[in-house]
């Protein structure tokens, strides 16, 4: 059955280009209908530049505001209540649409989601989780890469809850893994007593859960596969996205400098161009689509700012699988489950 999915088309930092593109090639491949959220003659000028969108299921809705990248969220959340963000999540949350997808400021759609959805009972903060390749060819997620900087020790025990469901959820047949994932803190050290005041507290929250709690790993895990699910605060996580995202920009720079060099490594490259292309494809994030804000009473994705349509593609694809997943329900009962124990000792 055909499901709606809203898109904040003015978002992105070439919005609405590709959000528009987006839509058309998610509306072509996948069994969605998308809802375009922005001003309208913005907006259905860019979709009119693509004669074939007529013939999809996609539509304009109007929002005649939307905030910028450079925009203080709190302020931008309060006064623009019109924005295409806002407007979207209200679709969400009145049910005409099942999730949201934005690659518009990650503040603002962070504050925005938790005003106009709310979080799921037992959640304190929601958390962006997004997924990074490994050599293993396996796949890590890392939860929060950027939705809260400051946390507290209970915030990671439940981001390690709902990495672990959202990791059994979307790999359950994929990886021999994905039965029972192995979650592990992000540290300085692998030992217990390793990591400042949050990541000790943490580690006893998480070791007492009934999860596959490996420990404390480092940052030279989240690429090899030793780990499923990586948890940390939000400053620590954008962070290490961030670095990420650079050093891919660096080997690929590298690479194309180093395979041009001579003729003979120019004809190499001809021969393993194959190779070269399925390698930039793996650490391509427009591949993965976006992070969703896992701990929400609704569905939804936050994307990279500099998203071109093939991310908003597979963000949208993201945010339909979590909405037929019933995912939110899974970590409810979970979240609650955990909370369970503490309670009746308090009692």
């Amino acid at each position: 059955m055909s499901i709606t999915i809203a898109v904040d088309a003015m978002g992105a930092d070439r919005a609405p280009k590709p959000e528009v593109e987006g839509a058309i090639l998610a509306a072509r491949e996948y069994d969605v209908r998308v809802v375009l959220v922005g001003q309208k003659e913005i907006v259905g000028s860019e979709l009119a530049l693509h004669p074939e969108a007529r013939r999809l299921p996609i539509e304009v809705v109007h929002a005649s505001e939307f905030i910028g990248m450079d925009e203080k969220a709190a302020l931008a959340v309060k006064h623009k209540r019109d924005s295409s963000m806002r407007v979207g999540l209200r679709m969400v949350k009145e049910g005409t649409a099942a999730g949201f997808v934005s690659a518009g400021n990650t503040g603002a759609a962070m504050v925005t989601a938790k005003l106009v959805l709310g979080v799921l009972p037992g959640v304190d903060r929601p958390a962006l989780a997004t997924v990074f390749p490994t050599a293993a060819n396996t796949a890590t997620i890392m939860l929060d890469v950027g939705a809260n900087v400051d946390c507290k020790p209970q915030n990671l025990q439940q981001f390690a809850i709902m990495g672990n469901v959202y990791f059994r959820a979307i790999f359950s047949d994929r990886f021999v893994t994905a039965s029972n994932p192995r979650v592990g803190l992000l540290s300085v050290g692998e030992e217990e007593t390793k990591g400042n005041d949050l990541t000790r507290e943490a580690f006893q929250l998480l070791k007492a859960l009934p999860l596959n709690f490996m420990g404390n790993v480092e940052g030279r895990d989240l690429y090899n596969g030793r780990a499923d699910v990586i948890v940390c605060d939000g400053f620590v996580g954008n962070v290490a996205l961030k670095v990420s995202e650079g050093m891919v920009e660096a080997i690929r720079a590298i690479l194309k400098e180093t395979m041009q060099a001579t003729v003979a490594r120019q004809m190499g490259f001809l021969l393993a161009r194959n190779a070269f292309v399925d390698f930039k494809k793996r650490l391509d994030y427009s591949e993965y689509g976006g992070a969703p804000l896992l701990g929400l009473k609704g569905v939804a994705i936050v994307s990279h700012g500099s998203s071109n349509g093939n991310a908003i593609k597979n963000a949208i694809r993201v945010a339909a699988e979590f909405a037929r997943s019933g995912l939110n329900q899974k970590i409810q009962e979970e979240i609650q489950a955990a909370a369970q124990p503490a309670a009746d000792l308090k009692a």
